[in-house]
C-alpha cells in the first residue's frame, strides 16, 4: 500500500479542483518544488503530480514546474497530464519522471499505450477518470461511453504497470475514497489499481488496510494532505505498522 501526496499543477502553481472543474480551484503552494520537498520532508516515497493545463491542451503546459520538482526531490515521481504520444512519454521518462500516466490517449488511442508499456516496461500507468461509471476524457471536460473495467481489460496484457481509478464526482470533495467501486475493478483485473478521488482522513487509510482492500496497490490523497484533515505522520505510521505485520 502506496500512500500518494498529489500535486495538480495550474499555471505553474500547486491547486486542487473540486470535481475537475477548472474554474473551482484552490492554489495551495505557489511554489511546486517546494511542496515537493516538504511532502518528502514529511516521509512520503511516491509523488503523484498532474499537469491539468497538459490535461486540457492535449500537450505539456507546466514543464518547468515538473522539472523544478524533479530537482528538488530524489523520491519517484508519476506524472499525467497532457500524455498523447510516445514522443512526450519518452521524453518525460528521459527526463527522470518514474512513470507516466497515460489517460485520454488510453481511450482515445490504446495502441498507444500498448506500445509505450511494451517499450517501457514498468513505467505506463494508464488514468482511468470515472464519471457515473463512464470514463471521461480531455481533462474530464467530455465523458466516452465507455466504462473503466471495459478499457481496463483492453490493457490486461499489455504490461500496464497501474490503473489509477478517479471517481470524479467525489474529487476535491473530501467525501471519502470510492472504495466499492475501485475494489470492485481491482477483483476484475490483474493490472495493480490505484484508488483516487475523495480521500478526506484517517479513515480512509484504515479502509485502504483492511482485508477486502488487500489487491488495491494504493491512494492518492490530495485536498486532505493541503487542508490538515490527515496527519500525514499518522497515516504513514499505520501503512509502515501494515507493511511490517504483512
Amino acid at each position: 500500500m502506496i500512500l500518494f501526496p498529489a500535486v495538480d499543477l495550474k499555471n505553474g502553481q500547486c491547486v486542487r479542483l473540486e470535481q475537475g472543474d477548472m474554474a473551482r480551484a484552490t492554489v495551495f503552494n505557489l511554489d511546486p518544488a517546494a511542496q515537493a520537498r516538504s511532502f518528502a520532508e514529511q516521509g512520503f516515497e511516491y509523488l503523484h503530480v498532474v499537469d491539468l493545463d497538459g490535461a486540457f491542451a492535449g500537450k505539456p503546459m507546466n514543464a518547468l514546474a515538473v522539472e523544478a520538482m524533479l530537482k528538488a526531490v530524489t523520491m519517484p515521481v508519476q506524472l499525467g497530464g497532457g500524455i498523447r504520444d510516445l514522443k512526450t512519454v519518452e521524453a518525460w521518462l528521459d527526463k527522470g519522471i518514474a512513470r507516466v500516466i497515460i489517460g485520454t490517449a488510453a481511450v482515445r488511442d490504446p495502441e498507444l499505450v500498448k506500445s509505450a508499456a511494451k517499450k517501457f516496461p514498468g513505467r505506463v500507468a494508464v488514468g482511468l477518470d470515472a464519471r457515473d461509471g463512464k470514463v471521461a476524457v480531455e481533462g474530464w471536460a467530455e465523458t466516452s461511453q465507455v466504462t473503466a473495467l471495459e478499457i481496463a481489460q483492453r490493457f490486461e496484457d499489455a504490461g500496464v504497470a497501474a490503473i489509477i481509478f478517479t471517481d470524479i464526482a467525489r474529487d476535491g470533495l473530501l467525501k471519502g475514497l470510492n472504495l466499492d467501486a475501485t475494489i470492485a475493478l481491482a477483483e476484475r483485473i490483474s493490472i495493480p489499481v490505484i484508488a483516487s478521488g475523495g480521500f478526506a482522513s484517517i479513515e480512509d487509510v484504515k479502509a485502504l488496510l483492511e482485508p477486502r482492500a488487500k489487491k488495491l496497490a494504493g491512494a492518492i490523497a490530495g485536498r486532505a494532505l493541503y487542508d490538515g484533515r490527515l496527519d500525514p505522520a499518522a497515516a504513514l505510521t499505520l501503512i509502515r505498522n501494515a507493511r511490517a505485520a504483512a
